[in-house]
């Protein structure tokens, strides 16, 4: 069991097969249970699971994107499909381009785009719909040294207004983004604490 505080960055832990993707799969909804409860935003997964992940942004490991789309395209669709108001779908997709990066990429074809761009395309996504709850699995993955900085820096600045769990690999990487350190192994909770600690 373990909990995430509102506006609280926590990083995810653990060696490969420690559970951390099967956990966020299931608080995400892409998963269920075989038993125990999850809660996002107080909106039970099993009860209310349209509501619970209404209040979600997820960016799986490797985000699938279409190649035949531009990133406004793209994002519009997302939007849409997230029942993101029409009025508000041109502020939301500048806001969630600009923190990402992604301003002046709008008419760009997502194929012709490298890794990092996918990375960030696939975080406006997450962002357009203004979700209180960010999961993000492996972020950095794939990315170059500036990439890896820059997305480091984006999610760091999404602190407060935005609940992030975060998995990774490295421990360096848990330290100078997240407030607090989960590390799992064989599905159970190994250590809960402060990075420092």
């Amino acid at each position: 069991s373990f909990s995430v505080a509102r506006g609280e960055v926590v990083g995810f832990l653990g060696p490969n097969g420690a559970g951390k993707t099967t956990t966020m799969r299931i608080l995400a909804g892409y998963l269920a249970p075989s038993f125990g409860t999850a809660e996002i935003a107080g909106f039970d997964l099993s009860r209310d699971s349209l509501q619970a992940r209404r209040q979600i942004g997820y960016l799986p490991e490797n985000a699938a994107l279409p190649h035949e789309l531009r990133v406004d395209e793209y994002l519009s669709f997302r939007a849409a499909l997230k029942d993101v108001p029409r009025r508000r779908r041109r502020d939301r997709l500048a806001e969630a381009k600009s923190l990402c990066g992604l301003a002046e990429a709008g008419r760009l074809m997502i194929g012709r785009l490298s890794r990092g761009y996918w990375q960030r395309i696939a975080l406006a996504d997450c962002l357009v719909h203004e979700p209180a709850v960010l999961i993000l699995d492996e972020p950095t993955i794939g990315l170059d040294p500036n990439q890896i900085r820059a997305m480091r820096e984006l999610i760091k600045s999404l602190a407060g207004r935005h609940t992030i769990l975060l998995s990774t690999h490295f421990l360096a990487e848990a330290e100078m983004v997240c407030q607090r350190v989960l590390i799992i192994n064989r599905g159970r909770i190994a250590a809960c604490d402060e990075p420092a600690n």
